[in-house]
C-alpha cells in the first residue's frame, strides 16, 4: 500500500541528498519518480533541485494555486509514475497536502515529503502542519546544533548574528541568514537576545587534498 511519508528537520540536514538518493533509487530500479520543487525556491535556478553536496536534479516547479493531483495525473498519460517527491515542502499549501493524500489513496503512488518543520519564529509552516496532522509516516532528520545538542529549530540572523523577530515567514537564504539550532539555544536567543554563535565549518582532509584522480588531472595538464 502506498502512503504518504512526511520527513522534517530543521536547515542543513540533508533532507535533499536523500531526497535526490532517494530518486536515483528509483531509477536505478528501472522506475521513474516525479519530483516537484516550489518556484519560489530558484537559489539553484527555476526547477532544479540541489543539495549542499553537489547532487541536482530536474523538477516540475510549483505554485501556490497549483493542483498536484492533477498534474501528477498529467503525467500519467504520457508514462508510468512510481513515486513523488516533493522538495521544501513546507510551501505547499493546505490544499496541495490534500492533492498529495489523494495521489496516495486513489492513485496508489507513494509521496515522500521533505522539509521544514518551523520557521524562524518557531512557528509551523503551513504545508509541515498539514503533513504533519495527515501524513501516515513521520520521520525526523537529525542534525546537530553548534553547542552539541539536536538542532531541532532554526532562527534568521542579522549580519551581528542577532535573531530577527520580524518580517516575512518565507525569505529563500542560506548559512548567512539561517542557522539551526536545539530548543534551548533558540530560546536564548530568540526570547533572550543574546548573539549567535558563528563556526566556522572543518575542512575534511578530501577537500584539503586533491583526490588522485584530480592530481592525475592536474599532471596531464602539465
Amino acid at each position: 500500500m502506498a502512503k504518504l511519508y512526511f520527513n522534517y528537520s530543521s536547515m542543513n540536514a540533508g533532507k535533499t541528498t536523500i531526497l535526490l538518493q532517494s530518486a536515483h533509487n528509483y531509477r536505478e530500479r528501472g522506475m521513474t519518480p516525479l519530483l516537484f520543487t516550489p518556484k519560489l525556491d530558484d537559489r539553484y535556478g527555476e526547477g532544479w533541485i540541489k543539495s549542499r553536496i553537489g547532487l541536482q536534479a530536474r523538477a516540475t516547479i510549483f505554485v501556490p494555486q497549483d493542483d498536484l493531483f492533477e498534474a501528477t495525473r498529467a503525467q500519467l498519460e504520457e508514462r508510468n509514475i512510481h513515486c513523488v517527491l516533493v522538495d521544501e515542502a513546507q510551501f505547499l499549501s493546505r490544499d496541495q497536502v490534500y492533492q498529495l493524500s489523494e495521489i496516495v489513496d486513489r492513485l496508489n503512488i507513494p509521496v515522500l515529503c521533505f522539509g521544514l518543520r518551523t520557521d524562524f519564529q518557531g512557528e509551523l509552516f503551513e504545508g509541515s502542519k498539514y503533513l504533519l496532522a495527515w501524513a501516515d509516516v513521520l520521520s525526523e532528520i537529525t542534525t546537530i546544533c553548534y553547542t552539541g545538542r539536536k538542532a531541532n529549530m532554526v532562527v534568521r540572523v542579522d549580519d551581528e548574528g542577532y535573531a530577527l523577530k520580524e518580517g516575512a515567514q518565507v525569505e529563500i537564504g542560506g548559512n548567512e541568514r539561517y542557522v539551526s539550532v536545539s530548543r534551548g539555544e533558540f530560546k536564548r536567543v530568540f526570547f533572550g537576545g543574546q548573539r549567535i554563535k558563528f563556526i566556522e565549518p572543518v575542512k575534511s582532509e578530501s577537500e584539503d587534498e586533491n583526490s588522485p584522480d584530480e592530481e592525475q588531472a592536474d599532471n596531464n595538464l602539465l
